[in-house]
């Protein structure tokens, strides 16, 4: 009898590895009439080094080469990139920026160009960095044409993890497109990772990154663990110090969300923080502030984590609790309802700030 211990790995491995890869829907048939056929969509343009393309149909336009409404400072504030030529272009010390929006599992497209006046080498020539999770996960955006540097730090590598299978940049001026398939890490209640984050890159139409699973956040120097965060989280973009400049950037959420998930500016959040109701009263909900742009919802012996639909409206996960904050009058409120109908919410009025 071959040794149990061997034949519980490898059945371990093998429910890992297919877990991994999408399998057929048990609910139908082989060929069957009656299963829904996917929507039609318009798949845009191509772009040109003249003109970017037109986006999918379905595609979440995050830059349109005028509006900067989509993306703010990392904390929330207004950003000091410019818009300039049809082109949002990076301000050198001005910091990272995001997009208001939080992103799960997406295609994301986005073109850049590095600047035409070649300054510096390796790390320090047309740096920046397209990030998942906030800033956590990077894809390296680099003038590698003619550029020597460290292979995974190069343009279109998982920066620090994974090199790209090949350098495909093109000279500095010329527009770069990165079409990324980015896979977000889950976590369970608990915390525990239950699966790795992982990204597929085509730069300039070739794959440079294979459905590559990442150890953890992309950091300059080591390898750190993964810390439990919510699964849809804005995109950045870095400051790096160079004037690298970004055009025609869109992106397909892969998945079925009923609200968009924004993550406001701390200094809004922090207003909302407070207890509502009167004490010693069953109606009763204590707000508080949570990482990464939520708030903590504790009510009627439930503690539930709230995500901003729009600057008021916010949605617990998980569960059909929503809470509208009113702070338009002298008094303080928090609409609070089970369902979608706001006419029978629990008006909270603010007790302590």
């Amino acid at each position: 009898m071959k040794n149990p211990s061997i034949c519980l790995l490898g059945l371990l491995a093998f429910l890992s590895a297919t877990r991994l890869v999408a399998q057929p829907d048990p609910a139908w048939l082989v060929h069957d009439r009656d299963r829904p056929l996917p929507p039609v969509v318009d798949p845009g343009t191509p772009s040109t080094q003249e003109q970017p393309g037109r986006p999918p149909s379905d595609a979440v336009v995050l830059f349109d080469g005028q509006s900067l409404a989509n993306w703010v400072a990392m904390d929330g504030s207004l950003t000091k990139w410019v818009v300039k030529d049809g082109a949002l272009e990076c301000v050198p010390g001005s910091g990272y920026i995001r997009t208001l929006a939080g992103f799960g599992d997406c295609q994301l497209h986005i073109e850049w160009t590095a600047p035409t006046k070649v300054e510096g080498s390796s790390q320090g020539r047309g740096n920046s960095g397209v990030f998942f999770g906030r800033g956590r996960y990077e894809v390296q955006v680099l003038d590698s044409h003619d550029n020597k540097t460290y292979a995974d730090g190069s343009a279109g590598s998982v920066y620090s993890q994974y090199p790209p299978l090949a350098n495909v940049t093109r000279a500095p001026g010329q527009w770069q497109t990165y079409d990324i398939i980015w896979t977000a890490p889950r976590f369970d209640d608990a915390g525990k990772l239950i699966s790795k984050a992982r990204v597929t890159v085509l730069h300039n139409g070739v794959l440079v990154q294979n459905n590559v699973e990442l150890t953890g956040p992309t950091t300059w120097i080591g390898r750190p663990p993964y810390e439990a965060h919510p699964e849809r989280l804005p995109i950045a973009m870095q400051d790096h110090g160079n004037p690298v400049r970004y055009r025609n950037i869109w992106v397909r959420e892969l998945g079925q969300h009923r609200h968009p998930a924004l993550v406001l500016a701390d200094t809004l959040l922090e207003t909302y923080v407070g207890d509502y109701g009167r004490p010693g009263q069953w109606n009763t909900a204590k707000i508080s502030r949570l990482p990464d742009g939520r708030l903590g919802l504790k009510m009627a012996g439930a503690d539930l984590v709230l995500t901003a639909a729009s600057t008021t409206h916010f949605y617990a996960a998980g569960t059909d609790v929503q809470v509208k904050f009113d702070f338009t009058g002298d008094k303080k409120k928090a609409q609070v309802t089970v369902g979608e109908d706001f006419a029978r919410a629990m008006v909270l009025e603010r007790a302590t700030p």
